[in-house]
């Protein structure tokens, strides 16, 4: 398997993890907004709310310096 995902890291916090995940419910006939949540509750259960929200803040970050 390919260490990166869409240009993501597959690293906890890159997004590539996430990325996968959504992609993958996604295919099953999910739609994009429900797919991301499913994926978030899963990463708060794995992670806890406090990790989850500074993965986030870090993707945000990364997000608006390639803008």
């Amino acid at each position: 398997m390919a260490k990166t995902y869409k240009g993501k890291s597959m690293s906890p916090g890159g997004g590539g993890r996430f990325a996968k995940m959504t992609a993958s419910l996604e295919s099953k006939g999910m739609s994009a907004e429900s797919a991301k949540a499913i994926a978030a509750a899963a990463g708060r259960k794995k992670y806890g709310a406090k990790r989850m929200a500074e993965m986030s803040a870090s993707g945000r970050r990364k997000a608006a310096k390639k803008k």
